[in-house]
């Protein structure tokens, strides 16, 4: 198993060599992964080795019984059947890909990525349980307090968590103008925090609420005896291409409001030798949308280093000064709502603009960068053709959905055929980024080590006596992906996540 030379032909090897290594046993020489390949062949496939077997027209019946060797009552059959035909389909797993070029995607990235993931969940994040306990306490003292002053200003209690009663509250005993639903979702209850002080106070409740829940109790659960969490890495589960994180999700740690921020606080190493690198890419879906779309004034405000989001303001808003703070949040806005193709009343809501500004903004952003407003059109023209979009890099995601009777639907295939290309694109050169990285910190013989990615973000457990060096050099490879616009990284080091972050 050791041998690198000795090749392996396998279903999720990235599984495989984590769980190998808690017993002891390494694993090299990965040649083939059926798991990888059927994603890259269609990502909207289940996640699972008879969904992928089925695809090739493999019939290996139906699991009945254990996977898990450890186990009793352990399906050898079916376990077989998957073995040899991991192997048997090789050949035509690879003419498959080359047929949908995605061939040199598989070997040059999905595969090489197997090997870094497995190694950042073997390596593990380092979670303090008494800090996230103590920051946890703080929330709770918050909650209660909040609770008190709801009940205070209704003038009777009730339950604060039951969206029934919060709308029988709401409605029915305060009086308020409702929806035809009742609804209570943070989105109604935004729009109507203006007509009582109590709807503040609500949606500060389960915001504190959902911290104590969703990241305090629940990332305590995960911690292992090192100390660290040890995240599985999803390589194969969305469609656009994007890395996942579950068991816990890191990934949807807040960084938008300072109490979500808070949590990584507690993420730090126990000994002083270490602190915590963060490397993230500048606008990276902005720079992608401007290489895909070739747009010479978008590239140029890249290329000098100009703020994109100043720009934006001066032409969406024909400004002939500095825009303000204000201006700039619309340019902002536009400039993001763009890359997931925001419609005039998407921009309306967000805005709180009317619906004929929105569309005048809209207008002059496609104005100044009218190459993106062709290629947009472009994309999903040959989306509806071909009922697949496309990255820089070949990787496919498939929209089916352009044929549905629904309006909603077929509306909701336009936007992800606009947004699938920038995104998937923008995953592949993180991708691209870790296996480089990776691969320059074991032949310079660093011993700090690549430990997490957050979407455009890089983390790294880094040596002291490294880090000047080390951030010159993983900065170097970052951005010397080979990409037909410059790309830019933002560093951030501390003892802590927070401080890093």
């Amino acid at each position: 198993l050791k041998d690198e030379s000795v090749k392996k032909y396998v279903y999720d090897f990235k599984e495989i060599k984590v769980a190998l290594h808690k017993i002891g046993i390494e694993i090299n020489g990965l040649t083939s992964d059926l798991l990888l390949a059927g994603y890259l062949l269609d990502s909207s496939l289940k996640n699972d080795v008879v969904s992928i077997m089925n695809y090739f027209n493999i019939d290996v019946g139906v699991k009945t019984g254990s996977l898990d060797l450890l186990a009793s009552g352990i399906d050898y059959d079916f376990i077989a059947k998957c073995a040899y035909y991991v192997i048997y389909l090789k050949e035509k797993i690879d003419s498959e890909l080359k047929k949908v070029e995605a061939l040199d995607l598989y070997q040059k990235i999905e595969l090489p990525l197997a090997l870094v993931l497995s190694d950042m969940e073997i390596e593990g994040f380092p979670l303090d349980k008494d800090e996230l306990v103590t920051i946890g306490e703080t929330f709770k003292e918050k909650l209660d307090n909040i609770t008190k002053d709801i009940y205070k200003t209704v003038g009777f209690e009730f339950n604060i968590a039951s969206p029934k009663q919060v709308a029988d509250t709401l409605f029915n005993k305060l009086k308020l103008v409702g929806n035809k639903n009742n609804s209570t979702s943070v989105e109604v209850l935004e729009a109507m925090k203006e007509d009582h002080p109590v709807i503040k106070k609500i949606l500060e409740h389960r915001k504190y609420a959902k911290l104590i829940s969703t990241y305090v109790d629940a990332l305590a659960e995960h911690i292992h005896e090192d100390g660290k969490i040890h995240a599985m890495f999803n390589q194969a589960l969305t469609t656009t291409g994007r890395l996942s994180s579950s068991e816990p999700n890191l990934q949807n740690i807040s960084v938008r409001d300072e109490e979500g921020r808070l949590i990584r606080k507690a993420f730090h190493y126990p000994n002083n030798e270490y602190q915590i690198l963060s490397l993230d890419y500048s606008q990276i879906e902005l720079r992608v949308l401007a290489a895909l779309a070739k747009s010479k004034a978008l590239i140029d405000v890249f290329e000098a280093d100009r703020d994109i989001h100043t720009e934006t303001a001066k032409k969406t808003l024909k400004l002939d000064r500095e825009p303000n703070a204000s201006e700039r949040r619309k340019a902002k806005a536009v400039n993001f709502g763009i890359v997931y193709g925001i419609s005039e009343f998407g921009l309306a809501e967000d805005l709180g603009i009317s619906r004929l500004e929105a569309r005048e903004i809209i207008n002059n952003f496609y104005e100044a960068y009218p190459e993106v407003g062709e290629f947009l059109r472009d994309v999903v023209s040959s989306a509806e053709k071909n009922n697949y979009v496309k990255t820089y890099f070949n990787r496919r995601r498939y929209l089916r959905e352009f044929h549905d009777q629904s309006y909603q639907v077929r509306e909701f295939a336009k936007r992800a055929a606009m947004n699938a290309p920038i995104q998937g694109t923008a995953a592949d050169i993180i991708k691209i980024a870790m296996i480089n990285v990776s691969k320059m910190l074991k032949e310079k013989k660093y011993k700090s080590q690549l430990v997490l990615q957050i979407h455009d973000e890089l983390i790294f457990k880094v040596y002291k006596d490294e880090k000047d060096q080390l951030i010159k050099d993983i900065t170097k490879v970052m951005e010397g992906i080979d990409f037909p616009i410059k790309l830019k990284v933002s560093t951030g080091i501390g003892d802590t996540w927070y401080e890093a972050k």
